[in-house]
């Protein structure tokens, strides 16, 4: 097949959802809320009902805030599935469908986090379906495009930011799943029975 003839849009967004599909969506189902708030060490960042957080800075604009400092501490905190989660929904994806593809203005300081798995794994699935969307609907033309001024590397093109988003999401989401496994692995009864994935 020659390279002019191959649909780039859909590779791109294929790289994302293979993985999605045949990895990572079958691990996040039935995560339970003792999961999503599980502090596998101490002072973990973590979602935590407004006002519970000790963190210097608890971002969010509903009845749950995200832990964070700035600048970061060194080495960087721990966080929870909920954290991980926040940070994927929110700074990966909605403010990018915000920035890129006309969905409402999305940041850390004005999100509502989920106080729930249920409710978060919503709010991913809602994100992805816009992103993904957005990916779809720059073609062929819109994937050369620069990014601009909304992205730390203004000149380069849409499909840099693609792939890098698919490897945060990848990345991320993947650091979900081997929570998911320690948490069983360090809670090996849960409600009595034996989770095996």
């Amino acid at each position: 097949m020659n390279a002019d003839e191959l649909d780039w849009n859909r590779t791109l967004r294929e790289q994302w959802e293979f993985h999605w599909n045949h990895q990572l969506r079958g691990r996040l189902d039935g995560l339970t809320d003792d999961e999503y708030f599980w502090s596998p060490v101490p002072d973990a960042w973590s979602v935590r009902p407004r006002g519970s957080s000790k963190a210097p800075v608890q971002a969010g604009a509903g009845d749950f805030t995200m832990d964070y400092a700035f600048p970061e501490p060194v080495p960087t905190a721990f966080s929870t599935i909920a954290w991980r989660l926040g940070h994927v929904i929110v700074g990966v994806l909605a403010a990018r469908n915000a920035a890129h593809f006309g969905a409402p203005a999305a940041s850390y300081e004005t999100w509502e986090y989920a106080g729930s798995a249920a409710t978060a794994l919503d709010q991913l699935e809602a994100q992805l379906d816009g992103w993904l969307a957005g990916v779809r609907g720059l073609g062929e033309t819109g994937l050369r495009v620069p990014v601009g001024a909304k992205e730390p590397f203004p000149e380069l093109p849409m499909a840099d930011l693609v792939l890098h988003i698919h490897r945060e999401l990848i990345h991320h989401l993947s650091e979900v799943c081997l929570l998911r496994d320690l948490y069983l692995h360090t809670n090996p009864l849960v409600d009595g029975l034996r989770h095996d994935r």
